[in-house]
């Protein structure tokens, strides 16, 4: 399912027009990436839970020459989906 795909069918759902169901989609994922650029985390309950976590800067190897390389340390977005969820794609 595409973001389009998405917009249509909450549009049809939530009785809006696709434009509305658009901004609406748009201002969800929007403040999520706020609060996650601010170490918050976003909790739905029965869907899941997005946060940050850090990970530590390694090594790796540059696999067409295979030499070592310094991967840096870095911010990564994280998902845990809910019980909700999980029970709904068994």
């Amino acid at each position: 399912m595409t973001k389009s795909d998405l917009i249509d069918k909450v549009a049809s759902d939530a009785g809006l027009s696709k434009a509305d169901a658009g901004k609406a989609l748009d201002a969800v994922l929007e403040n999520i990436k706020k609060s996650l650029k601010k170490n918050q985390k976003v909790t739905l309950v029965g869907f899941g839970t997005f946060s940050v976590t850090k990970r530590k800067a390694r090594k790796g190897r540059n696999p067409r020459t295979g030499e070592e390389i310094k991967i840096a340390a870095a911010k990564v977005p994280k998902f845990i989906p809910g019980k909700g969820l999980k029970d709904a794609i068994k």
